[in-house]
């Protein structure tokens, strides 16, 4: 019986460390499969374009990453990301009108006025959670409509185009941001690197970090600890804002044109590449770097999929089974560790 009992605590183990790595695991199958089916899938040019749309889904799950560690989520991300898209391209070519006067801001402003916008709306979403107690998905459901209404209303549901500024405005070089490199590298992800780094840090060595996790793990006994609960939270929020903002500007620059629909459903994704990553939607459990892999997962299957011809419904399709598969996988890993923990404390009474 004890060696029955022994194989079966190896064999749980065995099975978290897979659970723990599988986002590694699906990133090398998703590599071999595409390999495998599509021609010079790995050739530079295919690798450096995956990277940068890889890029912009890591930023958006890295500020969902900290969202979902206190166990909640944020559905508006995608949202507040075309919001931005579309205050930026209106900073560029309408200006800000007060009174009579049109002022056209430098790009460092509109970077950092659209940044703030994002981070607002980050920090709404927090207050509505943390001060009247309203359930994430139900505050984050309804920020979604109003950036993406306020989008829409921007422009009158039309794109702003030729977002290159006017020399005598002052207000040139946007483009830069989603075409320029630095040591051959797209500026796109070395943002991505930059925003991992600090991320880690924080969770790793900051109190911002163990609060985050604490509240994730177990509220009630964070705020008896002393944690603050609603900064926290609004802190985690205003953060997936700004991360919100920033693929906003991004993809705006990319693209030389911000659209009311930019970021449509990139929410989903961001949400399936925490899960892929290793994080709980319950809270508590998670990292940065599971994040980052998740995203690779979802970019590399998403640009695969195009590359091998498949039809856009069809990879709309695929992109639902995924987040599908990793709550599954979520839920799993959850009752997997409750028997791991049931199995130890056993064995720890035995041996007593």
């Amino acid at each position: 019986m004890p060696e029955i009992k022994k194989r079966n605590t190896n064999w749980l183990k065995v099975q978290s460390i897979v659970m723990k790595g599988r986002a590694f695991i699906a990133l090398i199958v998703v590599f071999v499969l595409f390999t495998i089916i599509v021609p010079n899938f790995l050739n530079s040019t295919n690798l450096v374009v995956m990277t940068k749309h890889v890029a912009i889904y890591a930023i958006l799950a890295i500020g969902m990453t900290f969202v979902i560690l206190t166990g909640g989520i944020d559905l508006s991300v995608g949202s507040v990301a075309g919001l931005c898209a579309m205050m930026a391209g209106g900073f560029i070519n309408e200006g800000i009108t007060i009174g009579a006067n049109t002022y056209y801001p430098s790009i460092p402003m509109v970077l950092i006025l659209t940044m703030g916008i994002g981070t607002i709306c980050g920090i709404i979403n927090g207050l509505i959670i943390a001060k009247f107690n309203v359930a994430a998905f139900i505050a984050t459901l309804g920020m979604w409509y109003v950036a993406r209404g306020f989008a829409k209303i921007r422009s009158n549901g039309l794109t702003f185009p030729n977002l290159v500024g006017r020399e005598e405005l002052g207000n040139t070089g946007f483009p830069q941001l989603g075409a320029g490199s630095f040591l051959g590298i797209s500026y796109s992800i070395w943002i991505m690197l930059v925003f991992m780094l600090v991320a880690i840090f924080v969770t790793k060595k900051m109190p911002l970090g163990r609060h985050v996790y604490a509240i994730g793990g177990n509220e009630k006994a964070a705020q008896m600890s002393g944690v603050s609960i609603d900064r926290t939270k609004v802190g985690v929020y205003a953060i997936s804002g700004f991360c919100s903002s920033v693929v906003g500007l991004i993809i705006a620059s990319q693209l030389v044109a911000s659209h009311p629909m930019t970021g449509d459903s990139y929410e989903m994704t961001a949400i399936a590449a925490v899960v892929l990553g290793g994080a709980s939607l319950a809270g508590g459990i998670g990292g940065i770097g599971g994040t980052v892999i998740g995203a690779f997962v979802i970019g590399i299957l998403s640009d695969g999929l195009v590359m091998a011809g498949v039809s856009s419904f069809w990879q709309q399709v695929a992109k639902g089974i995924v987040i599908v598969l990793a709550v599954i996988i979520d839920q799993g890993q959850r009752r997997l560790q409750e028997r791991v923990a049931l199995t130890q404390q056993s064995e720890g009474k035995e041996s007593v």
